[in-house]
């Protein structure tokens, strides 16, 4: 691990985690044993997992979530970078709808403080806020998190509509 990809300190990140192809409740279990080896990374608390309806306008099967909580040394590009690698070791294929269907999904939801949005990396994911299968579980793992520009967690939770979220 390279200096450059690494952190001096420890930072809270979290993690979304999806599937709806091949078996979504194992895939979402084998990404999260996956998570566990990232290096400079440890698995602090995983959600429950909920089955969830597809989000956007392509029809597709519904989906398995769940939110991992982690410390990491790892820079958000770093992290990034080791999550779309597990994605790869675990099949998924470049997506050719936006929303589509997918064996595994890896989102970099939140990492500490940091906000950003360049061209590969947006901190926090500008999604958390609209998406029951984000924010639920995330609220079950950091109900007082302050997510940055968007507010605590549960309040976040209290406003979004509930789509037929459904815990496993």
């Amino acid at each position: 691990m390279s200096k450059s990809a690494r952190r001096a300190r420890w930072v809270p990140a979290y993690v979304g985690v999806g599937s709806n192809l091949d078996a979504p409740v194992v895939q979402v279990q084998r990404a999260i044993e996956a998570c566990r080896s990232i290096p400079e990374t440890r698995v602090v608390s995983v959600s429950p997992s909920y089955h969830s309806k597809p989000f956007g306008q392509v029809a597709q099967a519904d989906f398995v979530n769940a939110v991992l909580g982690v410390l990491t040394q790892l820079t958000p590009e770093a992290m990034l970078a080791e999550l779309a690698s597990i994605e790869r070791k675990l099949g998924r294929k470049p997506s050719v709808e936006r929303w589509g269907p997918r064996c595994i999904d890896l989102d970099l939801l939140v990492f500490g403080n940091e906000r950003r949005a360049t061209a590969t990396l947006q901190l926090p994911h500008p999604g958390i806020a609209a998406r029951d299968f984000v924010v639920y579980p995330l609220c079950d793992v950091a109900p007082h998190l302050e997510v940055p520009g968007m507010g605590r967690v549960e309040a976040l939770r209290a406003q979004v509509a509930d789509r037929g979220l459904r815990a496993l």
